[in-house]
């Protein structure tokens, strides 16, 4: 049964409609020689409103010459009551232009769902685990964490948007050599606040490695030992690196980071569903689990690895470990599982760390890692392979570095953190909303500058402002005409919106889903930036119009029903607006000052 045609996704109306006419066409083709015909937005706007590949992908099965099929495809398409022209081009393309009335028929559609105008079925509430950020607890939130966290957050929402069953997560690497530098880091801030006589590189002579983490945010850990413990855990203000001493101050220095970490991403605006310790899968066996689990397999050997390529680490050497053969899985070389003490390496425990989010029924996992973390990409994708036996993906998105700067100049560090700029010093000095929006003004995978002038300027090279503009202008014009609810608006007559700047905005309008669709299957959460930012500029672009051009104003008192169509148009993109902003976890402004 065709789809209704004022359905708000009409990318899906239409593409239901060319399987109609193949199947029509080709009665004896089987289902799934469907399933990659594409309807999208052409890459020229003046082929028409949409293409599709129909013709090319099934072809061969329908043993037809492409531009043959084309041809017949279009003359079917030509005939539904919804196209106006549908043309063969290139190699088996088919370009569709659409009736301009069933183009407006989109805005009463539009205004009546609301802000879920864009959301989607696609997802079909399979569940998706997203990790993100998973920052080591042994110091605040910096701004490399902070492009994680925004590109993660948003990608969340998207998918969240585009109909799956989303659980937001943090993996926190609470086992290993960095939380046992911040046990030491912690107890020298301890002993300070006890009144010890040692200087702190006295202090750092006596421990393993040297003292690592300086920042002054340890103090209040320190403080908060001596309170719970007076003077306990280092009698007579000296040191007393017992296990036991070293594990208690680990779990407190731990425990308050990650209550800083989640204050501070709360300041961002995300809010993760859930929260695993790496210390505790391990300790509850997890890992060994999901180890043993591989070899049952097959997939684990006793094994001696080739050398590395190039010079060759000092430290290396050709002794049997403890292998995944993760190059039955893709990776270029098996990986070790124990190191040679009998411990699990990194990678260990974080095979159980994917184990454990399979146990728990997810059905594909996305991490956002950053970009110095590329080379492990492939090992973690062969295991994940190999533990659910193909049936659960894994995709990792890339995050590059952000370089701060302010007036083009290269920001100093915190002096708070001892060696980089917070999250917080961002948040306080241009506004989370600033912060989301900028970071997504990249895609994660580009090196981006972050520039603290640049991104609070009320100016068109500004996206952050050029977008928020666009609603607080639609807000404003709404607000003059005593703020018509969207059910009103919904029954407006449109027969006034003729003007090629009101259909282009429009026709942008329409292509709402299908980006949401398509940024969603790419995990590409900045394509939401980029889709506003041009529907911003198409506003702003009828904004003027209407100020060159009397007759093309917003309102119009002695045209009532050519006001209420543009009041509809106007409604519909601030609406649009607000659903993309949502995604991207930024707030709407009502009016700019």
């Amino acid at each position: 049964m065709p789809q209704d045609p004022t359905a708000p996704d009409i990318f899906a109306v239409l593409r239901a409609e060319v399987v109609a006419c193949l199947r029509r066409l080709l009665p004896d083709l089987p289902e799934d020689a469907f399933a990659r015909v594409l309807v999208e937005p052409p890459r020229d706007a003046s082929h028409g409103d949409m293409a599709t590949n129909a013709a090319m992908v099934v072809a061969k099965l329908a043993k037809m010459p492409p531009p043959k099929l084309a041809a017949q495809l279009s003359e079917a398409l030509a005939a539904l009551p919804m196209v106006a022209e549908a043309a063969p081009a290139g190699p088996g393309f088919v370009n569709l232009r659409l009736r301009e009335d069933f183009v407006l028929a989109q805005i009463p559609a539009l205004l009546r769902v609301g802000e879920a105008y864009g959301t989607s079925p696609v997802g079909q509430g399979i569940r998706v685990n997203v990790e993100y950020v998973s920052a080591n607890p042994t110091g605040p939130m910096h701004v490399g964490h902070c492009r994680g966290a925004v590109v993660g957050d948003a990608l969340a929402n998207l998918l969240l948007k585009a109909g799956y069953d989303v659980t937001k997560e943090y993996y926190i690497n609470d086992a290993g050599a960095q939380v046992r530098a911040l046990a030491y880091a912690a107890y020298w801030r301890y002993l300070q606040a006890l009144g010890t006589t040692l200087t702190e590189e006295e202090y750092s002579a006596l421990v393993p490695g040297g003292l690592q983490y300086r920042g002054e945010y340890l103090i209040p850990v320190g403080e908060a030992l001596k309170q719970q413990h007076g003077d306990a855990l280092a009698p007579g203000a000296r040191p007393d690196f017992t296990e036991e001493r070293l594990a208690l101050i680990q779990r407190t220095a731990v425990s308050m980071m990650m209550d800083e970490i989640r204050e501070d991403l709360a300041a961002l605006g995300v809010v993760h569903d859930v929260f695993i310790s790496e210390l505790k899968l391990v300790q509850d066996g997890v890992a060994d689990r999901a180890i043993a689990e591989l070899s049952a397999k097959g997939l684990v050997y006793e094994g001696v690895l080739e050398p590395p390529k190039g010079k060759l680490p000092d430290d290396w050497e050709p002794r049997p470990q403890t292998l995944f053969a993760s190059t039955k899985f893709g990776d270029d070389v098996d990986r070790p599982l124990r190191k040679s003490d009998g411990s699990n390496t990194y990678f260990a425990n974080d095979i159980g760390n994917h184990a454990d989010k399979i146990a728990r029924g997810m059905q594909q996992l996305v991490q956002v890692w950053g970009a110095d973390h590329g080379g492990y990409v492939s090992r973690m994708k062969a295991a994940t392979k190999a533990l659910s036996d193909g049936a659960v993906p894994l995709d990792v998105v890339l995050c590059q570095i952000v370089k701060v700067l302010k007036d083009g100049e290269p920001v100093r560090m915190s002096k708070r953190a001892g060696s980089y700029i917070t999250l917080r010093d961002l948040i306080d000095e241009v506004g989370r909303d600033a912060v989301r929006f900028t970071m997504l003004t990249r895609k994660s995978d580009a090196q981006m500058e972050f520039d603290l002038t640049k991104v609070v300027e009320q100016s068109r090279e500004n996206p952050v402002f050029y977008v928020q503009y666009a609603h607080a202008r639609c807000r404003s014009v709404l607000r003059q005409a005593e703020d018509p609810s969207a059910e009103d608006l919904a029954t407006a007559p449109l027969d006034a919106l003729k003007d090629p700047a009101e259909l282009a905005l429009l026709r942008r309008l329409t292509t709402w889903p299908r980006t949401v669709e398509a940024a969603a299957a790419a995990r590409e959460p900045h394509r939401i930036a980029f889709y506003l930012h041009d529907l911003a500029s198409d506003f702003h672009i009828l904004w003027n119009r209407g100020r060159e051009d009397a007759t093309l104003r917003f309102i119009l008192a002695e045209q009532p029903e050519a006001t209420r169509a543009r009041l509809a148009l106007v409604a519909a993109t601030a609406t649009v607006i607000r659903s993309g902003l949502a995604v991207m976890g930024v707030t709407p402004v009502e009016e700019m000052r």
